[in-house]
């Protein structure tokens, strides 16, 4: 009994899934109860966002300055890119393909929907050109970007200054020792955060179980059911192959990342553990700087779960409202994806907004049915999430055996569990590299 204590009181994974299975039941049992426990889940989000700008700072600026020669960092980051077009374009295909082999939304009739709930979304009416776009990736000031929490320009502040730094000589030698420390602090402050992640995990399940309850969402089961099946395929098919490919076998990295996974299944937000997944991807036998530049630029250019989504739901809006959409509307939908879909992760309410702004492409197709997928927009985050984490962590080994700067021998044996991964420990090895 006492060991059994021990582990879950050291274990966020089991911690996660009592957290899981207490919240359902609640919601189940008591939904009045599990509706004032909303807060919980929106605390800890909160709580996670508060670091993440200046973490994603840190993370890219140290990157940058500890390569020697800027050539090698723009190889990476040409290479990182490509990857992202890449993978991004094949997950948004699949999004439209999976919608019109299902038909998915057809004989729903949302142009019968409430008039009404289109007032939840008119803020979103005014969307951007592909001008105003490129124009707000430059933030009004440098520390604005990070009041706003909006990556996009934030990535663009930390490049800019990860290679004035880098370019600056003995003159930055001060700063980069400050940027390190900073980058110890926050990541034991994310290390902090992370220990209450079950309670924030409980507060969003039982909120969401208790308010909308499974009979509400039946008329959207199957576009999420649908969605989540792409996404398994996604996962098992794509990335699982791309893994293969590397040389590491596909399910033991599922094993490894067990934990950060299953916060990530609770709290739909990928933020939680982005501290976690680079140590992990670092013990691995994959250089500091190559996990710095690829996962937090991952973050914004390469959310292949969220890309799925944006095309699966422009389709899935379109049979509902009975609007047919022709080969070129279905062309001009990907190409305007392609934007869109990239900084999503920075986004207040991301997958609404992104979508909004990705339907205005087409004016027959009505903003106001996008109402119908908010009850459930934390449900689909859940996969949603899962693939986006997944898919950059594929990344970064893609990345790393493509730059030869993967350990595969090291690599082998922590998956196989013949070096333990310790948290608290780096090896000088894996520090110098």
């Amino acid at each position: 009994m006492t060991q059994t204590f021990t582990q879950i009181r050291h274990s966020i994974f089991i911690q996660v899934l009592i957290a899981l299975a207490i919240g359902t039941a609640l919601g189940c049992l008591y939904p009045a109860i599990a509706d004032s426990l909303k807060p919980l889940g929106d605390s800890f989000i909160k709580l996670i966002k508060m670091v993440t700008a200046p973490l994603v700072f840190v993370i890219i600026v140290q990157g940058i300055a500890s390569h020697s020669e800027l050539k090698h960092v723009g190889r990476i980051v040409g290479k990182t890119l490509l990857y992202f077009e890449v993978i991004t374009l094949f997950a948004l295909v699949l999004g439209i393909v999976g919608a019109q082999v299902t038909h998915i939304g057809q004989g729903i009739h949302l142009s019968m929907m409430d008039n009404g709930s289109s007032d939840k979304l008119s803020h979103l009416s005014s969307l951007q050109s592909f001008g105003d776009f490129f124009l707000n990736l430059i933030p009004d000031t440098f520390i604005g970007a990070f009041a706003r929490g909006d990556t996009l320009q934030v990535l663009l502040i930390s490049i800019l200054f990860g290679v004035s730094l880098n370019i600056s000589g003995e003159a930055g030698k001060p700063v980069i020792t400050v940027i390190n420390s900073l980058s110890h602090i926050l990541f034991r402050l994310m290390a902090i955060l992370v220990k209450v992640a079950p309670l924030g995990v409980l507060g969003a399940v039982a909120y969401m179980v208790g308010h909308y309850g499974v009979q509400s969402l039946s008329s959207l089961l199957g576009f999420l059911l649908l969605y989540s099946v792409i996404c398994v395929l996604f996962v098992a098919l794509v990335l699982g192959g791309i893994t293969r490919f590397t040389g590491i076998s596909f399910i033991a990295l599922l094993l490894y990342l067990r934990e950060e996974l299953t916060i990530v299944l609770g709290t739909t937000a990928s933020d939680v553990v982005l501290p976690q997944l680079m140590k992990k991807l670092e013990w691995l036998g994959i250089s500091k700087s190559t996990v710095g530049l690829v996962i937090p630029t991952g973050y914004s250019f390469n959310l292949d779960g969220f890309s799925i989504y944006l095309t699966l739901a422009v389709v899935f809006i379109a049979n509902a409202t009975g609007v047919h959409l022709s080969w070129g509307e279905i062309a001009l939908i990907l190409s305007v994806a392609i934007f869109t879909s990239k900084g999503a992760h920075g986004v207040p309410g991301a997958a609404i907004v992104i979508l909004a702004a990705t339907l205005s492409a087409i004016p027959s197709l009505p903003l106001s049915a996008l109402a119908f997928l908010l009850p459930i927009d934390w449900l689909i985050g859940i996969p949603r999430a899962l693939t986006n984490v997944l898919g950059n962590c594929v990344a970064t080994l893609v990345i790393a055996k493509w730059e030869k700067d993967l350990d595969l021998t090291r690599a082998r044996q922590v998956l196989n569990q013949e070096i333990p991964y310790q948290s608290g420990q780096k090896e000088a090895s894996l520090a110098a590299k």
